[in-house]
């Protein structure tokens, strides 16, 4: 498991490129048949790719994870939840199995032991992305499809920002302690997430881009509102957001992207919105 401990927003405005990628950037999410998890001190979230092949993959495969977390199995203090951007696959929970199709989702509660992934076709694999917060109750664990997810029209064509938010893991859909977690769609044609952009100090926030080309790329930008960076994103990565930095995207083409917040609340619109005028 990889450790990233947390940036100072005054020390992030001198970063280089590579030092921005260092800190926030996670890539090789889904190689065939291993686990890839990143665990951040940033509210303690870990960001992870699961993508079984030839085998089946356990939640506990990594054997320094334990060590890590100081306890006997992973989900023996936190939740998780998850969306498959692969082919057909399985997780089966304390022996109970669930299907998910393409862009299901499952949330797992605190106290799950026996978590294992598996894929329907080796040449086609699930890679179930996955992120897990540090949790204080046991909710059920609940299967969502996309159409069980809120979904919410967003942007507008004139401003190439026409998109549709699912929320999966939302207080209108399920109860989860509190991790937030959705997938937005962009229309063909539109490129921008989130601009007009906003910070959230009560929560941070993980991207992560896919349906993209070989050939195209996301333009993240980040950083304080008056010192904006940006990473050049490829399919199938994702970036950290710490609560003091904005979080908005411009990609070559169309795109979708998977959110997933923790913090202080689950109010999804709560949001300090950035005025454009202020915005450097």
């Amino acid at each position: 498991m990889i450790i990233r401990e947390p940036s100072n927003s005054k020390d992030a405005k001198h970063y280089t490129t590579d030092r921005l990628r260092e800190e926030f950037l996670i890539s090789g999410l889904f190689t065939k048949d291993t686990v890839k998890r990143v665990y951040s001190h940033i509210d303690r979230i870990i960001t992870m790719g699961f993508c079984p092949a030839d085998k089946e993959i356990s939640i506990h495969d990594d054997i320094d994870t334990m060590k890590n977390l100081g306890t006997t199995y992973f989900l023996e203090r936190r939740e998780l939840g998850m969306i498959n951007i692969g082919g057909k696959g399985t997780v089966t929970v304390d022996g109970t199995e669930y299907e998910l199709n393409p862009r299901d989702g499952l949330y797992i509660g605190m106290g799950a032991k026996d978590i294992v992934f598996g894929s329907d076709d080796s040449g086609n694999p699930a890679k179930f992305y996955a992120l897990s917060a540090p949790a204080h109750r046991t909710y059920p664990n609940v299967h969502i499809d996309m159409t069980k997810a809120k979904q919410v029209l967003i942007g507008d064509r004139k401003y190439s920002n026409k998109r549709t938010i699912f929320q999966y893991i939302h207080p209108e859909v399920m109860q989860s302690c509190q991790l937030s977690m959705g997938l937005t769609k962009l229309e063909e044609g539109n490129v921008w997430n989130t601009m007009p952009c906003h910070t959230h100090e009560r929560r941070m926030e993980v991207y992560m881009y896919c349906d993209l080309s070989e050939e195209s790329a996301v333009f993240h930008y980040m950083g304080e509102p008056s010192e904006t960076r940006h990473i050049v994103v490829r399919n199938e990565e994702a970036v950290i957001s710490p609560s003091w930095s904005i979080h908005s995207g411009c990609g070559t083409q169309a795109y979708t992207f998977i959110w997933g917040m923790v913090g202080e609340n689950q109010t999804f619109d709560d949001m300090d919105h950035v005025d454009m005028k202020t915005m450097r």
